[in-house]
């Protein structure tokens, strides 16, 4: 306490979290070698709902038919077009776009410039890094990573990380992503279910990629 980070005063550490009853909070921590970050502290302030704020920047468009979970922060220059709809404690960061019918899960993060066609699930704890494209209609499952600049063009299984241009499976995903699938009760498919993709993915392309299951039909 007594510090200031950016102009703005440290009230203290998590475990006062409780005692600051007239305090909202925003949880907003998390990196593609621990995606899972921000649901275990969300998991350990065990605060109630309505102690999260939503924050949206003021020039991010959101439509009217758009809904955004507690906790989430759009950044600058976000778009949600028509009925899109962002779960809890998402981070989305700048010039991001996300197309009509799209549901975004409770712990994504969409890092700057990430683009999803629309009627695309993107999974619980997925992580889409900068620049990552997504086709219309697609899944990435729970807890995958996605790499910076990849093209996603068909479903990706939870808890893998897909990197390239098409996007193809590289490895699982890290530890602790994989323990938050299994805390959810699910599991890595096996690299075999993965939908076939053009050979294998070089091994230096840079990572941080995700999943879903299904996704409604695209509008006429």
């Amino acid at each position: 306490m007594g510090k200031k980070i950016d102009g703005v005063p440290v009230l203290g550490g998590t475990d006062r979290a409780r005692e600051l009853r007239d305090v909202s909070f925003v949880v907003c921590v998390g990196n593609p070698r621990d995606p899972a970050s921000r649901a275990r502290l969300v998991g350990r302030l065990g605060l109630p709902e309505r102690r999260y704020t939503t924050v949206v920047h003021p020039t991010a468009l959101v439509s009217d038919t758009s809904s955004i979970g507690p906790g989430t922060v759009l950044l600058a220059h976000t778009v949600l077009t028509a009925s899109v709809r962002v779960g809890r404690h998402v981070a989305v960061m700048p010039q991001t776009v996300l197309t009509h019918d799209d549901e975004i899960g409770d712990f994504a993060t969409l890092a700057s410039g990430v683009r999803i066609g629309g009627a695309s699930r993107i999974g619980r704890g997925v992580y889409l890094g900068a620049g990552a494209l997504v086709r219309e209609n697609t899944a990435i499952g729970d807890w995958s990573l996605i790499g910076m600049g990849a093209v996603v063009l068909g479903n990706v299984p939870p808890g893998e990380v897909w990197v390239g241009n098409p996007a193809t499976r590289l490895r699982e995903a890290p530890p602790p992503s994989l323990e938050q699938l299994e805390a959810d009760g699910e599991k890595p498919a096996e690299p075999a279910d993965a939908p076939s993709g053009p050979a294998e993915a070089s091994s230096d392309a840079t990572e941080a990629g995700s999943e879903p299951a299904g996704a409604r039909g695209e509008r006429d």
